[in-house]
């Protein structure tokens, strides 16, 4: 940070600092089969994509950009009185479970929607992993728990309600 000529006037707000963003990095891996890998940037790079895409060369938003037009758009279409269910988000997969994610999502949420909106926002770790997509998948082709409305018969499309047709 004095590289940088940055001057704290407490030891505090460094310790602070240190405590909360700072670690100790492994940057060598060895990958079973494939060898060792060397990294630099990468682990910092990494997720950051996910907010700042154009680090790498893509022109779309942010997961946090998406996010909340996803959220401000259901507050907008006022679908009910309860909007609980679209201000939790439940993050799925393997690049789900990097440190950190869940804060910095609820973070730049918070700092993009308004009050208003932001109140009551949930962001929720993946609950079972890198695996949570396949347990949520294996939930619904559970077909005794799959709701019969949401089964559509190939000839008109319509829901039926005591047929079952998964395809």
């Amino acid at each position: 940070m004095q590289q940088q000529n940055q001057r704290f006037s407490s030891l505090y707000t460094v310790r602070t600092l240190k405590e909360n963003l700072c670690y100790v990095a492994i940057f060598s891996y060895e990958v079973p089969v494939v060898g060792w890998f060397t990294l630099k940037q990468e682990p910092f790079l990494t997720g950051e994509i996910l907010f700042q895409p154009l680090i790498a060369g893509l022109s779309s938003k942010g997961l946090h950009q998406a996010v909340a037009l996803c959220i401000e758009q259901c507050h907008a279409a006022g679908l009910s009185p309860d909007d609980s269910w679209f201000k939790t988000v439940v993050l799925a997969g393997g690049t789900a479970c990097l440190p950190g994610l869940v804060e910095r999502l609820d973070k730049e949420l918070r700092l993009l929607l308004p009050p208003s909106i932001s109140s009551g926002i949930r962001v929720i770790p993946p609950p079972y992993g890198a695996d949570s997509a396949w347990y949520g998948a294996k939930l619904l082709s559970n077909l005794s728990t799959f709701p019969s409305s949401w089964c559509i018969d190939k000839k008109d499309f319509r829901p039926k309600s005591k047929r079952n047709f998964f395809w």
